[in-house]
């Protein structure tokens, strides 16, 4: 059940406003056209071996939280102190893209203004960020479970729409250069988010083999995933590059009456990742409980005025950055030796 846990939490991590969305998988994928495709088989192996390696690491140095995991990765104290603040600075941006995220589906679907559908999220957030990791393994282990068989669930539904031995003609004005580096790019920086919370499941992994297995499972279910919503955008009949949430103007074509059940989806999978990514930055840069609970309070405020950026230029512009940094970290994880 463990192991269910900490995938769950991962899996929670991973699928975002941009994932669900469709947002990152048009960016990092589906507009390299069905090379896309293999792009995602990369991206779910580099993926699961950076949960596995860190996983390891992490084990059997008996590390406790993401400061010591860096302290034995970085051993110069100038480069440790730039990297961790960089990492922090971009798991509180992708915390303020998922808290946008949340108010721009209830913009658009609901005409709810933004600012008031990212304020009801960030509410959600400091009343969660109060019960530490243990609260979001909860959440986690209620609402992935859903959200992976609703995604599923479209995505059968959704197989009537394709003709698969057709396939690379639904894709054919695509580009297709630079398609292996997007991939990479999408795992350094889905993993670089991702390494900070696992560093806090350390203590649900009873034996080294469990990592092998939650490996595999979160690689396993990536794929999948990826695979569904890379689907989902091949029957778009607009540009994609208009919709601020390309998966749901599919799911619209799909089965107009449950457009609502996957907007349901989006707004779960933005509410997983905002609490893994908040309970990360707040136990990286908390020192103290009354720390930690002050902090808390400020970047749910800010992740109000910050929303209004706008959601898919958030994406757009800081997850291939975020990217291209995290190769370095990924790099020393892999290339790490274990005793």
């Amino acid at each position: 059940m463990n192991i269910l846990k900490v995938v769950f939490v991962i899996i929670g991590a991973l699928i975002g406003a941009g994932f669900a969305s469709g947002q990152e998988i048009y960016l990092f994928f589906f507009s390299y056209g069905a090379k896309g495709l293999l792009g995602i088989l990369i991206s779910s192996i580099l993926i699961g071996l950076v949960i596995y390696k860190t996983f390891k690491i992490i084990k059997i140095n008996n590390i406790k939280n993401y400061k010591e995991f860096l302290d034995l990765l970085i051993k110069n104290q100038k480069i440790k102190n730039v990297a961790n603040s960089i990492i922090n600075i971009f798991i509180l941006v992708s915390f303020y893209i998922m808290i946008a995220g949340f108010g721009a589906y209830l913009q658009q679907e609901l005409n709810i203004n933004s600012m008031i559908g990212s304020a009801i999220l960030a509410i959600f957030c400091i009343i969660l960020f109060r019960k530490n990791i243990e609260g979001v393994v909860k959440a986690n282990q209620i609402l992935v479970p859903i959200l992976v068989t609703t995604i599923i669930f479209f995505g059968i539904l959704n197989l009537k729409n394709i003709n698969f031995s057709n396939l690379n003609n639904y894709l054919i004005n695509y580009n297709n250069k630079n398609w292996v580096i997007t991939s990479i790019l999408y795992a350094s920086y889905n993993c670089v988010l991702l390494i900070p919370v696992l560093s806090t499941l350390i203590d649900y992994i009873k034996s080294t083999k469990n990592i092998k297995h939650i490996s595999l499972i979160v690689t396993f279910s990536v794929a999948i995933l990826l695979t569904i919503i890379f689907l989902f955008l091949v029957i778009v009949d607009v540009d994609i590059k208009e919709l601020e949430m390309p998966a749901v103007y599919a799911i619209n074509i799909i089965s107009p009456k449950f457009k609502s059940i996957y907007g349901l989806i989006i707004l779960i999978s933005i509410f997983t990742t905002a609490i893994s990514l908040g309970i990360s930055f707040l136990e990286n840069t908390s020192k103290s409980k009354r720390k930690y609970n002050i902090n808390s309070l400020i970047i749910c405020g800010t992740s109000i005025i910050f929303s209004q950026l706008g959601f898919s230029n958030l994406v757009n512009i800081l997850y291939p950055i975020l990217g291209a940094i995290g190769i370095l970290e990924i790099l020393k994880i892999l290339l790490y030796k274990i005793i």
